[in-house]
């Protein structure tokens, strides 16, 4: 690029106006293995220090290698969603979505926790053959917009007294990283929480306060199917309100396609006494979706639904 180029290219950065989000270089600088299914990747980048996250949960978006095993390069200003797009499929980056379990930009560095399930898909390919040194690219919240650019749904209404989460192994880093920060509320609310895991080495160690109780369900110990330990802990392990029979017999519970929505349904209370924060594979949050909305007649504005990730189907 020339010099009159590359000034004209900076000019142009300096006068753009932030996005919510920005895309980000980064290099994989460590693997620490946490059970036999998680692995914590840490990444090393120039710009940490232009990444910000707003919760516990955010979310943010990661490049990994093209089927022709190309590094992502997309254009970290302008219109990358366009640039993707225009990118034939073999050479187009597969992005997928991840919770952003620490950023550290004092050292320039962030971690994201992976769910090691062999080569099924681009993600978990990579997870399992990745270099200390190989590059990625990143979609995270960027500090320089100073409006709410989203990306994360842990927003716990006022006046709150009991926390339910419950997830499975996509969920964790979110529920660790909501656990860290309950504990440190100045006011701290019970806290309920049932993980579903792969096997029991899988249950880690979390920090959590006083008021908090974790509960581990791993389905090689419980003999179960993906999400059954979930709804398990729903259904009959977790302490709910009591059944408002006035709510449950009037409330018209819409049913969701699946195959062609996404179970996604956040709460909206600006205050109430009792919080349900559920993550993990669609079918499986669905149901306790039923259970809570249809028979127990909770009030939806005190829930949060979220289908992570749904068996037998990719999504980005």
């Amino acid at each position: 690029m020339s010099a009159a180029a590359t000034l004209v290219q900076n000019l142009r950065k300096r006068l753009s106006k932030p996005t919510g989000y920005q895309l980000f270089d980064i290099e994989l600088k460590q693997r620490i293995a946490l059970s036999p299914s998680l692995m914590r990747f840490v990444f090393s980048a120039r710009d940490v220090a232009l990444m910000r996250t707003l919760a516990p949960d955010q979310r943010v978006k990661l490049f990994f290698p093209s089927a022709k095993g190309a590094a992502p390069n997309l254009p970290k200003y302008g219109d990358w969603q366009a640039a993707r797009r225009n990118l034939a499929p073999e050479h187009r980056p597969p992005m997928r979505t991840y919770t952003l379990r620490n950023l550290r930009p004092e050292t320039g560095e962030l971690d994201i926790d992976f769910v090691l399930h062999g080569e099924t898909g681009p993600a978990s390919r990579w997870a399992v053959h990745a270099n200390i040194g190989d590059p990625l690219q990143i979609v995270a919240p960027n500090a320089a917009y100073h409006a709410d650019p989203g990306g994360y749904e842990w927003r716990p209404p006022q006046g709150l007294r009991n926390v339910l989460l419950i997830g499975d192994e996509t969920a964790l880093p979110a529920i660790a990283r909501i656990l860290e920060q309950l504990a440190n509320h100045p006011d701290t609310p019970q806290v309920q929480a049932f993980i579903e895991v792969p096997d029991e080495s899988d249950c880690l160690a979390l920090v959590c306060g006083l008021h908090a109780k974790v509960h581990w369900l791993p389905r090689a110990t419980l003999h179960k199917q993906h999400g059954e330990g979930m709804i398990l802990a729903a259904r009959e392990l977790a302490s709910l309100p009591p059944v408002r029979t006035h709510l449950r017999s009037t409330t018209a519970l819409e049913e969701l396609d699946l195959d062609s929505q996404r179970l996604w349904e956040l709460a909206s209370a600006k205050q109430c006494e009792f919080y349900a924060w559920v993550a993990g594979e669609s079918a499986a949050v669905m149901d306790i979706r039923r259970f809570f909305i249809h028979e127990c007649g909770m009030d939806r504005k005190g829930l949060t639904l979220m289908g992570y990730w749904q068996w037998g189907r990719s999504l980005e």
